[in-house]
């Protein structure tokens, strides 16, 4: 399936147990969400999931926010989050869309700015002009500052407040889309994004991941579809799309291969 027109495939960090030190690298809280590239282009304002899905339609407050910078263009990389009533990121909330009109885009890259390439400054210079985009921005744009201090204190700090992890970034790095060595991400093991990954094989890859058993039940990940008709057509059971990608669930012993 092509990708739409206007969206950039978003950079995505290598996994590594513990995060990476010295003074190269600048480093994030890495937040429970769904990741976001969010696109305004004059008055036209997209939202793109990370298979590149869209979103628009569901993070109203995210959109207005866009429409409000003073930018006349501009491509944000960022993670739309619900926060639960601790003020903590909540995958649930988002995941069930009973919150959607409170997800906000903890952004933390800037691809394109009034028609400007950005992709090949480095990383540092772009998140200075992040910075300074979002100065006046609206509730539903959020920056999500980076923090110079070493990796493994920055991690341990992340994982005592029961964060999810960081992402390090090397401060000299340009933007590529896809796997990226100069983005390095630490997962906290006791987080609950870990634990939820674990019990859903969740994976990266964009056709049929796998299978487990969950009572009588088997849990198929399929390819990645936006179009739900499709879906319905083409499964037996029933579907979910919101995260970007569509399930079915099947009755064991069916056969699970997928076209």
């Amino acid at each position: 399936m092509p990708l739409p027109l206007g969206f950039v495939p978003p950079c995505l960090p290598t996994k590594a147990p513990q995060p990476p030190t010295g003074e190269a690298w600048l480093h994030e809280i890495k937040h429970d969400g769904f990741r976001v590239v969010a696109r305004k282009d004059g008055t036209r304002i997209k939202l793109y999931s990370r298979p590149g899905n869209d979103l628009t339609y569901r993070f109203t407050l995210i959109v207005e926010a866009l429409s409000r910078l003073r930018s006349r263009s501009c491509i944000i990389d960022g993670e739309a989050v619900c926060c639960d009533d601790n003020g903590m990121p909540s995958f649930d909330r988002i995941r069930y869309r009973r919150h959607d009109a409170s997800v906000f885009l903890y952004a933390f890259d800037l691809i394109e700015l009034d028609g400007d390439d950005l992709r090949r400054e480095p990383f540092e210079t772009r998140k200075a002009t992040l910075a300074s985009l979002l100065k006046r921005a609206a509730p539903g744009l959020r920056l999500n500052e980076h923090i110079e201090a070493d990796g493994p204190d920055v991690f341990a700090h992340a994982c005592k407040m029961g964060l999810e992890g960081i992402v390090s970034k090397r401060k000299t790095s340009p933007y590529r889309s896809g796997r990226s060595p100069d983005w390095i991400k630490s997962k906290n093991p006791a987080c609950e994004a870990v634990r939820r990954e674990a019990e859903e094989d969740w994976g990266d890859v964009s056709i049929c991941q796998g299978v487990r058993i969950v009572s009588a039940i088997v849990v198929v990940r399929i390819q990645r579809n936006e179009n739900r008709e499709w879906c319905r057509g083409h499964g037996h059971g029933n579907f979910a799309t919101n995260d970007g990608y569509c399930y079915a669930w099947r009755q064991s012993g069916t056969n699970t291969r997928m076209r």
